[in-house]
């Protein structure tokens, strides 16, 4: 890959120090990760604020936070209090998914808000002006939208969500045979496109166009999941695995033109089926790194989908996926609110650290272990500092901070009795 990307190379070399300290990883892993493809190092040429972001096993777990405004809910100034949310929350990255207002303007604000990475999905921003111009979506100029990638690229976006693996095979099989569809809102709108003008999807016939542009300014492409499961019943398909295998095939093409690239993996599985589903998605991705949504392990959660989503991404960690896109308590209800936000991080975080641990990540046992340190200590100062939500310890003991014990045992705490 570095022969192939010189500005991969540059990125590298400027931020291998940090990468080595926070990841805690020798430079040798992260070069040969970066070099084959199984990790990606997120990083546009032309963002010049950004920390450049590793992802990809055994770095770190990343977890991403989706924020944007909507059509029926549009205030600016919250999105851009929900981006501040979710960096001091712990997120990595951020996708800004604004569909409502005037979107480079927004984009263009959170990127000067925030030194994490930024993704996007371009569609959105190329269907929202074509409506704006009064035209329907049916008659969609996929030109427009080859035009708004290049348009983000240069502007400094670091990855894209690019629906590039739908074929009309697949769509077709989706509609007539699954029990929710397609759910991906880039998918529907590449679908809706296809079947309206019963054309094969642009994004893949011209992939190699938008290598072209990738490799320009080092955007990172995550291959969309276009058709990604909406429901249980959907999970592992005909639909789905027909999109993983021509995903395949762009990871090598990608590779093979020094372009980064990451896969987006299922959204609903069944919990006996998330592990064999990742490690055939590994296998198929040739090791790329993988980015769940997810994924829900029942689908009635509704209003604790960050929850069920946290369960399923344990798994999904365990069996190989790298990069985890959060879900909130507002998942298939409402657009999220800040506290939906935060809520949706720290499950996301639990989800990781749960598996880490069973991966023996040294860091975060070790973070255990100085946890169970101190509540056997009954310090307090120290369970704020190793816990995963010390906002939320510091508020629960508020009523009864002074005692030495906590409210629920008093005087009978067996931490006190063991001594």
């Amino acid at each position: 890959m570095f022969s192939k990307n010189n500005h991969l190379l540059e990125i590298f070399l400027k931020s291998k120090e940090k990468l080595i300290k926070k990841e805690g990883l020798e430079e040798n892993v992260i070069y040969n990760g970066l070099n084959c493809g199984s990790m990606v190092l997120l990083g546009n040429i032309n963002h010049k604020n950004v920390e450049p972001l590793l992802i990809g096993q055994p770095a770190k777990i990343k977890i991403n936070a989706n924020i944007g405004t909507s059509p029926l809910i549009c205030k600016i100034d919250e999105e851009m209090e929900k981006l501040k949310t979710a960096e001091q929350a712990g997120a990595d990255t951020y996708m800004d998914l604004s569909t409502g207002g005037d979107l480079d303007e927004i984009r263009k604000n959170m990127m000067s808000l925030s030194h994490m990475p930024i993704g996007t999905v371009p569609i959105y921003s190329a269907a929202k002006k074509w409506q704006d111009m009064g035209k329907s979506m049916d008659n969609l100029d996929m030109e427009y939208v080859f035009e708004e990638i290049e348009y983000q690229a240069e502007s400094g976006v670091d990855y894209m969500t690019i629906h590039t693996g739908l074929d009309i095979e697949a769509v077709k099989y989706a509609y007539e045979y699954r029990l929710t569809g397609i759910v991906s809102r880039g998918g529907a709108m590449i679908a809706n496109y296809m079947l309206k003008n019963n054309k094969e999807n642009p994004l893949l016939k011209d992939f190699e166009r938008i290598l072209k542009i990738a490799k320009k300014y080092n955007v990172t492409l995550s291959l969309g999941d276009g058709l990604r499961p909406g429901s249980l019943k959907d999970a592992g398909d005909f639909a789905q695995n027909k999109e993983v295998l021509n995903l395949s095939k762009q990871v090598l093409q990608a590779r093979c033109y020094g372009v980064q690239v990451m896969v987006e993996g299922p959204g609903h599985v069944p919990l006996n089926k998330i592990s064999s589903q990742i490690k055939t998605m590994k296998d198929l991705i040739h090791n790329a790194p993988l980015y769940v949504l997810g994924p829900l392990a029942i689908d009635n959660g509704a209003g604790y989908d960050h929850i069920s989503a946290a369960i399923g991404a344990s798994m999904a960690v365990l069996a190989g996926a790298d990069f985890l896109c959060y879900v909130t308590p507002a998942e298939h209800l409402t657009l999220p609110d800040i506290n939906d936000v935060y809520q949706g991080i720290k499950a996301s975080q639990i989800a990781a650290a749960a598996a880490e641990v069973a991966l023996g990540r040294k860091s975060v046992i070790n973070q255990q272990e100085n946890m169970s340190r101190a509540r056997n200590n009954l310090d307090w100062e120290n369970m704020e500092k190793y816990a995963i939500d010390s906002n939320i310890v510091k508020e629960r003991r508020k009523e009864f901070k002074d005692e030495k014990e906590c409210a629920m045992c008093g005087k009978f705490c067996s931490m006190k009795v063991n001594r």
